[in-house]
């Protein structure tokens, strides 16, 4: 029934248009940002005994591991190494959306400004809410606690956990509240975000006609249709005893899936530095310049590769599961043959640097056909 009801109001902010969307969206994450903001304040004060109990956690539960915790009993460095390695592949899937700017870029007024706005502030977000919050969690709960786990039916939020232990009775039933909308955030995004870039593919050629078909309004309802009917596989989260087990699943792959985009996205970026470099252009000139590159591209593709590789040694320990192996590393095949079948189906061949378009598509080729005058008659029009 909850998994229903949340699919119900997530369908209906999509069906709504961009427009409702962008007002939920906003909504949404503005209470995220105060929560998440509240959630760090609390957790600081509780780790320094301003709880009810007045328990001063500090770094107790830091020192019952160092920091660290052995993978499956392994004992030594070995199974240090291993646990931190294992939360790689978890980390990596919850850092994935961050790419959404390039998405949006599309349907953003005056791109220009506002997406190299957007994307500067993407490591703010990141440090505050990602490594502020889980530097909180390693403090405040002991790795052992049995709510952690995913298996258990009464699995709960790291701080909705130490928020409880110091004492505080009415808190967390608000931030679960709370993390509901972030819920409803993140089902409402993912699917605004598939549609359209389905509908993208479509656009290009690259996904059947059928999905060019859009209302009135301009909405891809097809693509809508297509995409949602994906997301009635979350009542599989109603299995008894298997929901832990197949959230698991479903999220190795889907991290395994964002590596890959991030592979493709790194090696792009690679590439069109190449092309500008071969070509003789400024990278100076352009409205963003992304600092350390090509550097940091070439660090990024490394971890990315890194982690589709060696991202399921799971499954081998202690023995072998043919289940978390398999839905591990489907992405990997399923994407060589989407890739290598494309590359042969259309006999299409990498582009040379010197013979890269940096010009179709872009303003400069709107004012050499239409004169900046007519640029501007259509920018006031717009105003």
């Amino acid at each position: 029934m909850w998994v229903g009801l949340m699919l119900i109001v997530v369908f209906a902010i999509n069906y709504a248009g961009t427009r409702v969307f962008g007002e939920m969206e906003f909504w949404f994450c503005s209470i995220k940002v105060v929560t998440i903001i509240g959630l760090i304040i609390t957790g600081v004060i509780i780790s320094a005994g301003g709880g009810p109990n007045h328990e001063a956690i500090g770094f107790k539960f830091w020192h019952e591991t160092g920091g660290f915790i052995q993978y499956e009993g392994i004992a030594g460095a070995k199974g240090r190494f291993l646990g931190f390695f294992s939360v790689l592949i978890n980390a990596a899937f919850a850092f994935i959306g961050s790419e959404i700017t390039a998405i949006a870029a599309a349907e953003t007024a005056n791109p220009q400004k506002n997406v190299p706005r957007a994307i500067k502030s993407v490591w703010i977000r990141l440090v505050l809410f990602y490594l502020c919050s889980a530097f909180l969690i390693g403090l405040l709960v002991s790795p052992s606690d049995p709510s952690l786990s995913l298996a258990s039916t009464a699995a709960k939020s790291p701080f909705v956990i130490a928020i409880q232990n110091s004492g505080i009775s009415v808190l967390p039933s608000i931030i679960n509240a709370a993390l509901l909308t972030s819920a409803w955030s993140a089902g409402t995004a993912d699917l605004f975000v598939s549609s359209r870039t389905l509908y993208g593919l479509a656009t290009r050629g690259h996904a059947p006609k059928i999905f060019l078909k859009t209302r009135k309004d301009g909405f891809p309802w097809v693509c809508f249709l297509f995409c949602g009917a994906f997301s009635f596989l979350s009542f599989m989260a109603a299995a008894q005893g298997e929901a832990g087990t197949v959230f698991g699943y479903f999220s190795n792959m889907t991290a395994i899936c964002g590596m890959i985009s991030w592979t493709g996205i790194l090696w792009t970026s690679i590439r069109w530095h190449k092309g500008l470099k071969a070509q003789g252009i400024d990278r100076k000139t352009l409205p963003y310049m992304a600092p350390l590159q090509p550097y940091l591209s070439y660090y990024g593709i490394s971890i990315c590769v890194m982690v589709i590789i060696f991202g399921g040694f799971g499954s081998f320990i202690p023995t072998f599961d043919a289940s978390a192996f398999v839905t591990t590393y489907f992405p990997v095949p399923f994407f060589a043959v989407l890739f290598f079948g494309y590359k042969f189906w259309n006999k299409s061949k990498m582009i040379d640097y010197a013979e890269m378009d940096f010009v179709t598509g872009s303003s400069i080729e709107v004012i050499e056909k239409e004169g900046t005058q007519s640029l501007w008659k259509k920018i006031s029009d717009r105003i």
